[in-house]
């Protein structure tokens, strides 16, 4: 049996599910065991084969329990990882602990059980395309450091990373350095790793954004953009498609930009760039 691993059952994360996962094996793992109910339900119904196993990717142990439980299922073609916090949604340690280091972690623990010919994916965020590049040794050290090492690197520290969207910005460009390293070490397996980086997408979690107190924000990178429009979680599902299928057979360390064109705005002058 085939087995396809998404983390996260959001509004993406089900996208993809629902995209790769029929007539295959979908292991769907998430935080909120409620969410899980419920999209396990659609799934079910819609007739697809679906199991679930609580996961938090802040911990190495839930991570390598996963991980263990998709290769006792059949072969682990797929892997996507969707989990994350938006800037509004928690405090920077929180952030950097879950879309940081729990994105290493998958890494690392998936590696031992993808099948050869497999791939993976994480959805990161166009947030990682909004700053400089940091120092060359804060760099090396997001890319190539052992995840339980990331946390204890000064320039993470609570100092460091005054709020939570500095977190935020951080940790997804730390999920495209990952992105370049795993692939390396992935293709020793046979196997590849890839990353998307949505713009804004329009689920429960936008939403939230939309109503919150930088609603404006959301809003005016919206109306800037070239598209002037959100994106559909199914948008997000056609591209993990390609790059998690044989015809990306020759992508690998690379991200994938999809934002409707928000990072252009930005450079054009268009936009503030968050500091």
């Amino acid at each position: 049996m085939q087995v396809v691993v998404v983390i996260g059952a959001g509004g993406i994360g089900m996208a993809i599910a629902r995209r790769q996962g029929f007539g295959k094996q979908i292991l769907l793992a998430d935080f909120n065991e409620k969410i899980l109910v419920t999209a396990v339900k659609e799934l079910e119904t819609a007739s697809y084969r679906v199991s679930t196993q609580k996961v938090d990717v802040s911990s190495r142990e839930s991570v390598r329990a996963l991980a263990d439980h998709a290769a006792s299922l059949g072969d682990v073609i797929n892997v996507v990882n969707t989990a994350g916090l938006s800037p509004n949604m928690a405090p920077p340690d929180r952030i950097l602990a879950v879309d940081l280091y729990g994105s290493a972690v998958v890494f690392e623990e998936f590696e031992r059980v993808i099948a050869p010919g497999g791939a993976a994916l994480i959805v990161s965020s166009m947030a990682g395309h909004m700053s400089a590049p940091l120092p060359p040794e804060q760099e090396r050290d997001l890319a190539f450091a052992p995840a339980d090492e990331l946390m204890k690197k000064p320039f993470l520290g609570t100092e460091a990373v005054p709020d939570s969207m500095v977190a935020y910005i951080i940790s997804k460009r730390a999920n495209h350095l990952r992105v370049q390293t795993s692939a390396i070490t992935w293709g020793r397996r046979g196997a590849r790793v890839n990353s998307i980086s949505p713009g804004i997408i329009s689920t429960p979690l936008a939403q939230h954004e939309l109503n919150s107190a930088i609603g404006d924000i959301y809003r005016g990178m919206i109306e800037a953009s070239p598209a002037k429009r959100m994106a559909s979680p199914d948008e997000i599902a056609v591209a993990a498609s390609f790059l998690l299928g044989p015809d990306a057979g020759f992508v690998t360390g690379s991200d994938l930009l999809i934002d409707g064109g928000v990072i252009a705005a930005m450079r054009a002058g268009l936009l503030p760039t968050p500091a």
